[in-house]
């Protein structure tokens, strides 16, 4: 499982999901969010890259809980 969400960690998605697998179907995690800074103003795609929230990591968070998941 891996969520994407243009939030901080804490408190956020995937905090909710982690604690839902966690009861219910343990299994590798992997989350896509905005670390522990203030947000900007500026392009789209530019926040997206500085944040890392693109396509690229969300796919690199997918192969990583997949590579955990196949141990």
């Amino acid at each position: 499982m891996v969520s994407a969400k243009e939030h901080m960690q804490n408190g956020g998605l995937g905090n909710s999901i982690a604690q839902l697998l966690a009861r219910k179907l343990p299994s590798p995690m992997g989350m896509v969010v905005i670390d522990d800074e203030f947000g900007e103003s500026g392009k789209s795609d530019e926040l997206m890259s500085k944040f890392k929230l693109d396509t690229k990591d969300i796919v690199e968070a997918s192969l990583k809980a997949i590579e955990r998941k196949q141990q």
